[in-house]
């Protein structure tokens, strides 16, 4: 191996990589994104926990008790009910995770002793979000039972009482909160994003690379019938794989599905068009199948994984990433499958998500539409 060959290989490499600047805006950008991305996002803890309250009582042990989930961490009040219609409209829209119902009697129990009830109504459609939820609400009913033993036993010199507290956890849409009740209607979510994304990104990009683009472009076929004709059978292998995946994840493993099978379909096809959309705008503008790749697997599929809330809790990342999260489409179909499949919600509480997600779609193709005119003239 001589020196100056290999100089002369490596000066080459160095000369063309400055001069590709979308491979060294990769090369660069990527790992340094999916660092700084990472490690903000990726956290398992679960803090400021939403809960909304009924406080029947009225009393001030009730308020004792409330402002000790008011004071820690874990816990966020957003709002409070006066009917359980309004805690299950809540819960449904996941405006909270949480709900805690405080009976009548319960300043009174607490003031002679005796045994005092809380009703602790958690979303289980995230399992171990909710599971740790309970955990935390067992922690702050607990010091707070403590608290009011050591109270009594000063003030009437008793005996510390066994316990003053006796907490109902409730488990909505998912009692048995099992983690594959909504993993896998998650992963729908992340199989079609695939098969629209990250295929559909070289299809253009394909063209141009084998060098029968310029056949194409001096066909009589306008830029509209060439973009829908190439997405056609994406869209229809990315829509067998939804119902393929709903077959299984219905009849092999068992996973609920409460809600309207029409309004799933609906928001599929929505969402595999805005999908498809975003894949074929990456391959008009990237012209280059490896680019192509690099770039949908940065702004579809890891953000799905990601940013999406399918693994992280979005209310446990810090509230620059949540802004992030609402350029990801995924983010908005995730809450809507789960929804359906879970707590068989209708039109009423995911109508805002569709309308984005149908927005998204309109946006994606009008883009990438008038991305590929401007190539062809």
């Amino acid at each position: 191996m001589k020196l100056t060959r290999l100089w002369a290989i490596a000066r080459k490499e160095f000369i063309h990589l400055i001069r590709d600047w979308r491979s060294l805006a990769m090369g660069i950008g990527f790992p340094m994104l999916m660092l700084f991305l990472n490690s903000a996002a990726l956290s398992l803890d679960v803090d400021h926990v939403p809960v909304i309250l009924w406080d029947q009582s009225q009393s001030a042990a009730s308020r004792d008790l409330l402002s000790r989930f008011a004071g820690s961490r874990y816990f966020t009040l957003v709002g409070s009910f006066k009917t359980y219609n309004e805690m299950s409209f809540a819960l449904d829209a996941r405006k909270a995770l949480l709900a805690l119902v405080i009976p009548s009697d319960f300043g009174r129990r607490v003031e002679s002793g005796r045994l005092a009830e809380l009703q602790a109504i958690v979303d289980g459609s995230d399992s171990t979000t909710a599971q740790i939820a309970l955990g935390y609400v067992n922690a702050v009913t607990s010091t707070y039972s403590t608290m009011v033993n050591l109270r009594t036993m000063t003030r009437h010199g008793q005996k510390p009482i066994t316990g003053t507290m006796d907490v109902r956890p409730v488990v909505w849409f998912n009692p048995e909160l099992e983690s594959k009740n909504f993993i896998i209607p998650g992963l729908i979510v992340i199989i079609m994003m695939v098969i629209s994304g990250l295929l559909t990104s070289l299809t253009v990009a394909r063209e141009w690379e084998n060098g029968t683009m310029e056949q194409l472009i001096t066909s009589p076929i306008r830029g509209s019938e060439l973009i829908v004709g190439k997405l056609i059978p994406y869209f229809s292998l990315g829509m067998f794989d939804m119902f393929l995946c709903n077959i299984v994840g219905r009849y092999v493993f068992g996973v609920p599905f409460r809600g309207s099978l029409i309004l799933l379909i609906i928001t599929a096809v929505i969402f595999l068009i805005g999908s498809l959309g975003m894949g074929m705008l990456i391959s008009i503008v990237a012209k280059k199948q490896l680019v192509a790749n690099q770039l949908a697997a940065l702004t579809t599929f890891l953000p799905a994984m990601m940013l999406s809330g399918f693994v992280y809790n979005i209310t446990n990342m810090p509230k620059p990433v949540q802004l992030v999260t609402y350029l990801v489409p995924a983010r908005y179909f995730i809450f809507i499958i789960k929804s359906i499949y879970l707590k068989g919600v209708g039109l009423r509480v995911v109508w805002f998500q569709l309308l984005l997600l149908l927005a998204f779609a309109i946006a994606m193709m009008v883009m990438a539409h008038r991305a590929f005119k401007k190539r062809i003239v």
